[in-house]
């Protein structure tokens, strides 16, 4: 496995300290971000989750913790718009780079905006997807808000 994607790349140019956890992918897991939590032996809440939705038509990108769902009307009103829906997985791979199970919201294709759910920032470390499926990064969530250039608000259900 490469230890070298986008996000990393992406990280390590925003100047962010972090460190890069490996794990077996299952590709048959009905929730891939509980099953990396699993996997790492970590909580679900410090195992965040990137979707890739679109609101009023136009792509956000939503990380949250990966025993949570995303709350589509609190997107919506987070970015200013009216109602939100998840982008077909094709159209995020398309979008993103990378394959559905290894979105990273670093290194993206295209920037476009994110959204972190605010409670992310209660945890003393956060996990994100590093570009490819079996492959998470772990960093402050502060740090994690900065190099996105993100905004925070309360968007799970």
């Amino acid at each position: 496995m490469s230890k070298s994607t986008p996000a990393t790349l992406a990280l390590t140019k925003a100047g962010a300290a972090f460190t890069l956890h490996t794990y077996e992918y299952d590709p048959g897991a009905e929730r891939i971000g509980l099953q990396a939590a699993e996997a790492i032996g970590e909580a679900p809440e410090r195992v965040l989750k990137t979707l890739m939705t679109k609101v009023d038509g136009k792509p956000v990108c939503v990380v949250l913790p990966s025993d949570r769902e995303v709350a589509m009307k609190k997107l919506a009103a987070a970015v200013g718009g009216k109602a939100a829906e998840m982008m077909a997985p094709a159209d995020a791979e398309r979008m993103t780079g990378y394959k559905v199970g290894g979105i990273s919201p670093f290194g993206q294709k295209r920037k476009v905006p994110t959204v972190v759910e605010i409670q992310a920032l209660d945890q003393a470390y956060v996990f994100v997807n590093g570009g490819q499926r079996g492959l998470q990064i772990r960093l402050d969530p502060n740090d994690l808000v900065q190099a996105l250039g993100a905004g925070t608000a309360a968007v799970v259900a």
